[in-house]
Order: C-alpha cells, then sequence, then structure tokens
C-alpha cells in the first residue's frame, strides 16, 4: 500500500502550501469521517470550472491547485488524492470518458465533440475496501444546472448519478483505470487524440484557456 500513500512530484501534500487549506481539520475523526470530510471540503473549496485547462507539469501539481479559487474535476481529484495521503488514507487518480457532463454546454464548443475525456475521480482506501468519490461539482454549480449535489458515504461508491429525475446527464464510456500518481503523458496524448485541434492553436482567453506539454 505504501505507492498509494507516497509523496509524489504532483501529490505533493508536504508542500507549505496545505497548512492553511487544512487548519480547519477536526482531529477526532476516525477514517471514514476523516475521508468524507476531506472529499466535502475539496468538492466545495473550489468553483467547477471547465473552461480553463492546464495540462503542464507545474499547473498539475497539488500545491499549485490548492491555493486556486476555481478548479476542473482533475485538479480537484488531484487535490483529494494528495491530501487523504496526508493523512494516512491510501488513494488513487482514477480517470474515464463521459458523456453529458453538468454544466459544459459552451465547453461543447470548444471541444468540437460529446465526449469528455480525462474526467478525473479517485479512489479512496478505507476498511479494507477501495471506494471511488468524485469531487467535482461544488452546490453553486449543481445549483445553477438545477442538479442534486452528490454526496459521498465512505461506503459506497460514488460517480454521479445516471439520471436527474428522469433525465439523462452523465454517462461513462471507458475507464483508463487507477493510477498511483498523474498520467501526464497518457492525458496530453488522449486529448490530443480526441481534440486535436486544442494542440494546433493557441488558446488563452478569459472564457477560455488550454495549455499543454
Amino acid at each position: 500500500m505504501n505507492e498509494f500513500l507516497r509523496e509524489t512530484v504532483y501529490l505533493d501534500f508536504n508542500n507549505s502550501k496545505f497548512d492553511d487549506f487544512l487548519n480547519d481539520i477536526p482531529n477526532n475523526l476516525d477514517q471514514k469521517e476523516l475521508a468524507i470530510h476531506l472529499y466535502k471540503k475539496v468538492r466545495e473549496a473550489f468553483i467547477y470550472d471547465p473552461y480553463h485547462l492546464d495540462l503542464r507539469d507545474d499547473a498539475l501539481k497539488s500545491s499549485s491547485i490548492v491555493s486556486k479559487k476555481r478548479a476542473w474535476c482533475v485538479e480537484k481529484a488531484i487535490v483529494l488524492a494528495a491530501i487523504s495521503r496526508k493523512f494516512q488514507i491510501p488513494s488513487r487518480l482514477g480517470y474515464a470518458i463521459v458523456i453529458n457532463h453538468i454544466g459544459v454546454e459552451k465547453l461543447l464548443n470548444y471541444l468540437k465533440r460529446q465526449e469528455i475525456v480525462f474526467h478525473g475521480y479517485v479512489e479512496l482506501f478505507i476498511n479494507q475496501k477501495w471506494i471511488k468519490c468524485t469531487p467535482s461539482f461544488d452546490s453553486k454549480i449543481c445549483r445553477l444546472s438545477n442538479v442534486s449535489v452528490l454526496d459521498w458515504d465512505g461506503v459506497n461508491d460514488s460517480l454521479f448519478q445516471p439520471y436527474q429525475g428522469d433525465k439523462l446527464f452523465m454517462e461513462y464510456v471507458y475507464d483508463y483505470g487507477v493510477f498511483d500518481d498523474v498520467p501526464i503523458g497518457l492525458m496530453n496524448t488522449e486529448m490530443k487524440k480526441y481534440y486535436p485541434h486544442l494542440f494546433e492553436s493557441d488558446y488563452d482567453s478569459k472564457e477560455f484557456s488550454f495549455h499543454h506539454l
């Protein structure tokens, strides 16, 4: 289990930038309660923003992300994986291709296809079991999108409700599996395969930005 507890270049949880972020964590929680607390903290600490994507090394370090106000699913997953390890909860990073992401209607115009490639989630090892959770969508974006906030009980997988009422809004179409660290090379390769136009021009406006290796 050591590989899922170690600090890495990207999951650099001993960086001093985490001191303020984690200064309100209660010290009397059991492992499951602590994991739920960390999940909710990451979910609400950053406004979900899929319009500014940066796939470069420095941008995907947890210490670079933690001081931001806005983050996309990959960034939020990195922060949760990092701080879980800091509190001795083994973590793995998972990635998938999804369709019908919440609140990304404008994003599809930039991506030029329905698939959201390399959506990020986290697996935490609690009570001798790996459990999936997805801290992407904060309460504000859920309210604006008229979608229920995704909770997690620390026991069952929580990967998005496939339906809101009778409306389908999230479909997992491919799973890349789980990793002990950020697979930055694969992430860039897959993004280039699905969105080649993003690698052929510069995108760096207030409305949308995209940076890559």
